[in-house]
């Protein structure tokens, strides 16, 4: 192993410790996303409306998440992904809270109670759900723009890919009857300026993550190499996503309209990050 000459080593292997906390997240997050998946396939096959169909909902999004983050440990570790969660889910719930009260800045909108918990009016899954995918779209962005990449960059095209994803989650979670607009818009009911507020909405946690989880910056486990590529797993995650609410909506929910517009949204970038994550 080379060492710099403050004897902080930068190249070689990870200590076998820190080498098996890396196996055990990494069991982690394939476990995690088995169930997500497992639940995703499910959904669709239950009666709308019922309680069954419903809990999956929660399980899809508590599953992403713990893939998420198990994926961001692995990476960065507990302690800088401990802060990212925090950072993000306590600032997109105030910005939910916010949302109902105010319609600022997606609109009016509200929701029905079926989703619970919640705090403070806000089921406590959508947060959640920010959190679940805001990391692999930030990473996506990163993998597409290339390891050279800004993070201004990363901060706008982070948040496009985010909003991409909202393409398919707005009309699902709608359609379930979760939540409601006061105003029907034109895509499937839902306004312009949820996706608006998606997207500047988006820029703020992107910016929250280019702090706590920097893409440049040296990984959090003693004994690896600072890594300025894009994390392959989180990629991986957002690209798996782009796939199955594409497919879900085109064969299950049957609803071509939506597996067009979100599917046009996200799988070309989750395509580009991918062949570039496989050429690193």
């Amino acid at each position: 192993m080379s060492r710099r000459t403050d004897g902080v080593p930068v190249v070689g292997d990870p200590h076998p410790r820190d080498a098996s906390r890396i196996g055990r997240l990494a069991v982690l997050a394939t476990t995690a996303g088995l169930v997500t998946t497992a639940a995703m396939i499910a959904t669709p096959l239950l009666p709308r409306g019922g309680g069954a169909r419903r809990a999956l909902s929660s399980v899809v999004v508590v599953g992403l998440a713990a893939t998420t983050t198990a994926n961001s440990a692995r990476r960065w570790g507990f302690a800088r992904t401990g802060v990212a969660a925090a950072a993000v889910g306590v600032s997109t719930a105030v910005v939910e809270r916010v949302g109902t009260q105010t319609g600022v800045p997606f609109g009016r909108y509200q929701y029905s109670g079926d989703l619970r918990p919640q705090i403070a009016g806000v089921p406590a899954i959508v947060p959640l759900a920010w959190l679940a995918m805001a990391l692999p779209a930030r990473e996506a962005a990163h993998s597409a723009l290339g390891a050279r990449s800004s993070a201004p960059g990363r901060v706008l095209v982070g948040a496009a890919a985010l909003t991409a994803w909202d393409l398919f989650l707005d009309p699902q979670m709608v359609g379930e009857g979760y939540w409601h607009w006061t105003k029907r818009g034109v895509y499937r009911g839902i306004p312009v300026t949820n996706f608006a507020g998606w997207f500047v909405t988006g820029v703020a946690v992107m910016s929250l993550l280019e702090r706590a989880l920097p893409a440049q910056g040296r990984a959090s486990v003693p004994g690896t190499d600072a890594r300025p590529s894009p994390d392959g797993a989180l990629v991986g995650e957002y690209a798996f996503m782009a796939v199955m609410e594409t497919v879900g909506f085109a064969r299950y929910f049957r609803d071509p309209v939506v597996a067009v517009v979100g599917g046009a949204a996200m799988l070309p970038l989750a395509a580009v990050s991918v062949v570039k994550a496989l050429r690193r």
